[in-house]
């Protein structure tokens, strides 16, 4: 049996989910564009250098959950779907995951963008499990908190572990675990398994994929 992690972002996706959810929402007017826009965008560059605190970000991503209703942020995210992320669904990755999932493979996304934003493209990938940075919620609404550990560099090694421990699985359950990533920041996570695969690397992480033999692809 195998095993096979896709991270989603600028992986599995040809742009950034979470960089997009709030540009989302600074469109619809509910994010002030003044206050929000260049703090997403300050966010999203110390992502890609590898300086990202992930609890500051998770501060500034997951407050606007907490301040609406669910009907209506579900509402938004169904345009969100349509307009943002299904077009930044390749026909490449799309054929991908499907070719591993009729393989009889476990697949899961690993992601930390929270559950809520990334829930949806997955169903909409057909993925059937995700291993995200959960958001915290308290009588079915966000509190603008995460739960637990965030799906983010080393802690997407103990989130997933934690999701296999509950099947009933572990590392050794597989004989042959992949992960595919664009970016340095999964590095961790791409030493954990046995297949590791570059996807559209980030500069760092080409260099490392080259230096240590593994496959580099795009899905672009």
């Amino acid at each position: 049996m195998d095993l096979v992690l896709f991270d989603l972002d600028n992986t599995l996706l040809a742009g950034d989910s979470d960089f997009e959810w709030a540009q989302f929402l600074i469109a619809k007017g509910v994010l002030d564009r003044e206050v929000f826009e260049a703090r997403n965008q300050a966010f999203y560059d110390q992502y890609k250098a590898g300086t990202l605190d992930i609890f500051e970000f998770l501060d500034f991503q997951l407050k606007p959950l907490a301040r609406h209703s669910r009907a209506q942020l579900d509402a938004w995210h169904r345009e969100f779907l349509d307009s943002r992320i299904r077009p930044m669904m390749t026909p490449q990755s799309q054929a991908l995951v499907k070719a591993h999932l009729e393989s009889g493979a476990i697949v899961a996304i690993v992601t930390a963008t929270n559950s809520f934003v990334t829930g949806p493209i997955a169903r909409a990938f057909g993925i059937p499990h995700l291993v995200a940075t959960v958001p915290a919620q308290e009588n079915g609404a966000f509190t603008g908190k995460p739960r637990g550990t965030p799906a983010f560099k080393a802690g997407k090694i103990e989130r997933v572990e934690n999701w296999l421990e509950s099947l009933g699985l572990c590392w050794e359950s597989f004989d042959k675990s992949s992960f595919y990533s664009d970016s340095h920041n999964d590095l961790p996570l791409m030493k954990k398994v046995n297949n590791p695969v570059a996807v559209d690397p980030d500069d760092t992480l080409r260099a490392h994929a080259s230096a240590q033999g593994w496959p580099v692809i795009s899905l672009r």
